[in-house]
């Protein structure tokens, strides 16, 4: 039993700095999983209008939702809220481009 340790060796064994460096990433694997994942569903947010633009941007919410004038309206006066759920990112882009052309503010979350 002829091993020495030194003093400073014994400090970093006490903190738990000791062993090799063969179980240092424990969880870290965990955790990128999921960052690795690209989001490819998306939803439409209504945020905003403009005051003037309000009956053209009920129009089209109705278009793209199939709603009727009553439901169409309540959603739009309601913003911010979601016009459409669980959409492609292509599809999210062009909708917010046709709304933001008829003066509504619109998140892709």
């Amino acid at each position: 039993m002829g091993l020495k340790i030194s003093d400073a060796e014994r400090e970093r064994m006490a903190r738990g700095g000791g062993g090799g460096g063969g179980g240092g990433n424990k969880g870290d694997d965990d955790e990128a999983a999921p960052a690795a994942e690209e989001k490819t569903i998306f939803d439409l947010k209504l945020t905003g209008f403009d005051a003037k633009a309000k009956i053209k941007v009920i129009k089209e919410v109705r278009a793209i939702t199939a709603l009727g004038l009553k439901e169409a309206k309540e959603l739009v006066e309601g913003a911010p809220s979601t016009v459409k759920k669980d959409i492609k990112m292509e599809e999210a882009e062009e909708l917010k481009a046709k709304l933001e052309a008829l003066g509504a503010t619109v998140e892709i979350a």
